[in-house]
């Protein structure tokens, strides 16, 4: 066994630019679909004091792999045997049932709440290990464990880096007794874990993560106006940027954390700027009489995007951060918002509008093809995961609004984690630092 260690953005933007959606919603992600990967994970044996570990590891990685659309994990019941080593696999048993990789693996209880994962990958056909760790961990840090092997698992069959173990934030509506509530929430990326992070009785919306991942900008209507607040997820400290009494709102952080471009009417008119968090100054970067919003950065930080209505219905262009005219990029369909750059920059997420229904499509920026990869009515807000795989995005399904996620090919969503409230405006983490 070889084994290594290791309401309004602003008032009028929301009446142009959105679609009311209320309702129970349901976080989302993609099945596995024709062409994916046929893998095993056999269920990992436990040696410890209790009956059962902490966590099922072997589920939750068989789970994190299905979700991503890219393997077709053999069910349990199917499974001739039970390995949980490498000297004890017969591969035979594995190339009848059509299985091209294998998973085993241990979890062993060390004592004093500790744990250790041990687990290796198998090329069935050529009967070789492909990884093999050891990875040390706790009780509590059991289940981030299952999805750190997951994710090893992940970059060593695709090439790619995983995203198992980075988290969502989103938006609770709810009205219990009547009354309205807010929460900004953060879960893992299968939905597990959520915590609260804010609560208001007053609207929050529009969550965004700082490249560190440690913190959240966001806008609250705490004080009866759209204010962007930045908040550390660990601590809760938080504070206000401009504090001068204009609405603002569509916070984006530029790749090294350094700045958020946002939406102000400070001058009158909703317009792009630039904020410095180290020297709290405020620079103006659009200016024209139609409303200018939801502003994303580039990869390499040298351009931003935003949606506007200065070509007569929304659109989406690109302007350089040291200013200058900004360039059309959307052409198909009169209606084309909220577009966000895939961490390669060489695509858009973007919500296109047709016909009074509204969808996910990935525009490729060299080429200008824009593909749909939803059909929903009423698909919007989406969100690039760190590897550039998969968008989290906000719909509507089965009477009520869910949130989903699509690979980038367009396969299809199943259900996630049933969540009371109305959940909105997901926003995917970036790795952790």
């Amino acid at each position: 066994m070889h084994l290594r260690r290791t309401t309004p953005w602003l008032l009028l933007t929301v009446l142009l630019f959105t679609r009311d959606a209320a309702a129970i919603l349901t976080i989302e992600i993609t099945q596995g679909a024709e062409g994916a990967l046929p893998i095993a994970i056999v269920p990992f044996s436990w040696t410890g004091a209790t009956a059962l570990p902490p966590e099922n590891v072997s589920e939750v990685v068989t789970n994190d792999l299905a979700r991503s659309g890219r393997f077709k994990p053999l069910p349990e019941k199917d499974m001739l045997a039970r390995p949980h080593q490498g000297s004890e696999i017969r591969y035979r048993d594995w190339r009848i049932l059509g299985t091209e990789s294998l998973v085993v693996g241990r979890v062993q209880d060390r004592g004093n709440g500790n744990l250790e994962v041990q687990f290796q990958l198998f090329d069935v056909f050529r009967g070789e290990q492909l990884i093999g760790y050891s990875i040390p961990t706790t009780a509590q840090g059991l289940r981030r464990t299952a999805h750190q092997v997951s994710d090893l698992i992940y970059e060593a069959l695709t090439g790619k880096r995983g995203a198992f173990t980075t988290r969502v934030a989103y938006i609770v509506a709810s009205r219990p007794g009547g009354r309205e509530s807010y929460q900004l929430q953060i879960a893992d990326a299968d939905g597990h874990g959520a915590r609260t992070v804010l609560n208001s009785n007053r609207p929050i919306m529009s969550p965004a993560w700082s490249p560190d991942g440690n913190r959240l900008a966001y806008v609250s209507f705490e004080e009866g106006r759209p204010e962007l607040y930045v908040q550390d997820t660990l601590s809760g400290q938080r504070r206000r940027l401009l504090p001068t009494g204009a609405s603002s709102s569509a916070p984006a952080w530029s790749p090294d954390g350094s700045r958020l471009a946002l939406t102000s009417s400070r001058d009158g008119n909703p317009e792009i700027y630039i904020y410095d968090m180290a020297t709290s100054q405020l620079r103006r970067l659009t200016r024209n009489p139609a409303i200018d919003t939801e502003p994303a950065w580039s990869p390499d930080g040298r351009s931003l995007i935003f949606t506007s209505d200065r070509g007569g219905g929304p659109q989406i262009y690109r302007v350089a951060v040291g200013g200058g005219d900004p360039r059309r990029l959307t052409f198909e369909g009169r209606y084309n918002v909220r577009g966000s750059f895939s961490p390669d920059g060489k695509w858009l997420a973007l919500v296109h509008g047709e016909n009074n229904r509204y969808s996910i499509g990935v525009l490729e920026i060299e080429t200008g093809i824009l593909q749909l990869l939803t059909d929903g009515a009423l698909d919007e807000s989406p969100s690039f995961a760190p590897n550039g795989s998969m968008i989290i995005y906000a719909t509507a399904g089965h009477d009520r609004g869910v949130l989903a996620a699509v690979s980038i090919d367009g396969r299809v969503p199943q259900p996630l984690l049933l969540q009371e409230g109305d959940v909105r405006d997901p926003a995917w983490s970036p790795y952790r630092k």
